[in-house]
């Protein structure tokens, strides 16, 4: 079990523990609470309060059997009202809890129904924890399956509702075998390790590529940092987080930028062997090259969609970032190198000048 953002291990694990169940009850309308604790309680009904704590709080008459049980319950997430904006639960049942609560709905249209919740026993009271949430009015047939609680919670009270609702739907009890807690602090360590690993990694590259094409490569230097502004700005108005997997794909990018650079330089050399002049040899070394570095990039482009599209956290995080990474390489690696080159050319202006690639 994993829970994001919770951060008391202790309280945790005392709420996986409890066996909070929530179930769907009919209320009886022909009689109130007050008159049924007066008069005696019909049978196979059952009253109960909204707080047990409060004996001043609303008390409502259900029938005791449930309409759907917690045994139905399939999951049960925090979230938001999309109107209201307010803190809610949204829960699903199992497709025999669906069919029930839909035919009940159907044939009760404008009735009450209780949604109640058993949290087993309060370690302070040492009484069952036993109320009723909300107790809506059934205002069209619910035949989804699914539906949300609400009330007057909190983002907390959400969480920990969420967490008592799934936990208590296991038929299982608790063993805990492993424990782990990720912090923010190791979170932020382990990021500031890898903008140091992809800092070596960049100085690296940026060595090897001067050594080995000399002014052409700090050309691609120049390109490759250009490349890495432009993928942070991205990012900046994506207002997307730095994650390790960011990281990672921003390293990627760094090499398939060098890659793309390598490509073309390759192509240059064999075209001045060749014996053409430096400007046809940089000029059929471009366009030989385009339809390399294109097909390899749309090929990981491809590649990074799919992991987009079908993974989540880290990967869709992984996968943004080397989407940006690689329109941003190609752009500098074949339009800003060559602007850069052409002028350096204009600069020179000598036909039989000699590259220094």
């Amino acid at each position: 079990m994993q829970v994001p953002g919770f951060d008391d291990p202790k309280k945790l694990k005392d709420l996986i523990g409890k066996t909070g169940k929530l179930s769907f009850h009919q209320v009886r309308t022909d009689k109130t609470a007050e008159e049924a604790a007066r008069t005696g309680r019909p049978p196979g009904t059952v009253i109960v309060a909204a707080d047990p704590n409060d004996r001043f709080a609303t008390a409502y008459l259900l029938v005791k059997r449930p309409i759907v049980a917690g045994e139905d319950l399939v999951d049960a997430q925090p979230g938001f009202d999309q109107q209201t904006n307010e803190p809610i639960v949204s829960f699903r049942f199992n497709s025999a809890g669906a069919r029930r609560f839909g035919k009940f709905t159907k044939n009760n249209v404008g009735e009450p129904f209780a949604i109640v919740i058993d949290n087993g026993i309060d370690e302070l009271t040492k009484k069952r924890d036993v109320h009723v949430i909300s107790a809506p009015v059934i205002r069209e047939p619910i035949l989804g399956g699914s539906g949300q609680i609400s009330g007057n919670f909190t983002i907390d009270g959400v969480n920990e509702l969420s967490i008592l609702l799934r936990s208590g739907a296991l038929p299982a009890t608790l063993s805990i075998i492993e424990e782990r807690s990720v912090g923010a602090s190791l979170g932020a360590d382990s990021v500031a390790a890898g903008k140091l690993a992809s800092m070596i990694g960049l100085a690296g590259v940026i060595v090897f590529t001067v050594i080995v094409y000399g002014l052409f490569g700090a050309f691609a230097v120049v390109a490759l940092l250009v490349n890495l502004f432009m993928l942070v700005a991205v990012l900046s108005i994506l207002q997307a987080t730095l994650t390790l997997p960011g990281i990672a794909g921003i390293v990627l990018t760094v090499g398939m930028a060098v890659d793309a650079n390598v490509l073309i330089y390759e192509r240059i050399r064999e075209e001045l062997r060749a014996g053409k002049t430096a400007i046809n040899a940089i000029d059929t070394g471009y366009s030989r090259a385009l339809g390399t570095i294109l097909d390899a990039n749309i090929t990981t482009f491809i590649a990074a969609f799919i992991l987009f599209m079908l993974g989540s956290g880290p990967v869709r995080g992984f996968a943004v970032t080397l989407s940006i990474g690689i329109l941003t390489s190609v752009f500098t690696a074949f339009v800003l190198t060559r602007l850069i080159i052409t002028f350096w050319l204009h600069k020179k202006k000598s036909k039989g000048l000699i590259l220094p690639i």
